[in-house]
């Protein structure tokens, strides 16, 4: 209960709605707007569900509102916004990433290549993948490895022996 206004000594009490009770009676209202603004069920769900989440965590504020349905719908509105930016935001660092690394079309060579990394040990696999892929030196991928140079070269030397006798290529 929260006391809005007194005369003289006695307090007039205005009756605060528990928040169950909000909570069923707006959620399919709350979750309808949502779906309207993302056209993606699960994204509205959580939409609504956060912004119940923070009426609930305001409640006592929120609750007090004449129409505590209104500042929830608010809330989805606004994080409906946030989540587009975010999306576009998103959309454009891809579609840069994907020019910078745009790479020529698959040969069937290189699919050849690529599964018999893939058949071998992950250190191995890591180790080519650093040093012929990313450029890396033999210091720099045993740092990232977490192993001594000598470790990785040993790795190396050993997956491209496997390599050339899986592809039927000398090392």
């Amino acid at each position: 209960m929260i006391v809005t206004e007194s005369f003289s000594d006695i307090p007039v009490v205005k009756a605060r709605p528990d928040f169950g009770g909000f909570y069923e009676r707006e959620y399919r209202q709350v979750a309808g707007l949502a779906f309207v603004l993302t056209n993606d069920r699960p994204a509205a769900e959580d939409l609504a569900q956060e912004a119940f989440a923070s009426a609930y965590r305001r409640w006592t504020e929120v609750g007090a509102m004449d129409q505590p349905g209104a500042w929830v719908r608010r809330v989805v509105v606004n994080k409906a916004m946030s989540r587009f930016r975010r999306i576009a935001v998103e959309g454009r660092a891809l579609a840069r990433m994907n020019e910078a690394t745009a790479s020529p079309p698959v040969s069937a060579e290189s699919v050849a290549v690529w599964e018999a990394i893939r058949r071998l040990s992950s250190k191995q696999a890591e180790i080519i993948v650093l040093t012929y892929y990313a450029g890396m030196s033999n210091s720099e991928s045993a740092k990232l490895m977490g192993c001594s140079v000598e470790t990785a070269r040993t790795h190396l030397k050993r997956a491209r022996s496997r390599l050339a006798g899986w592809l039927g290529e000398t090392e």
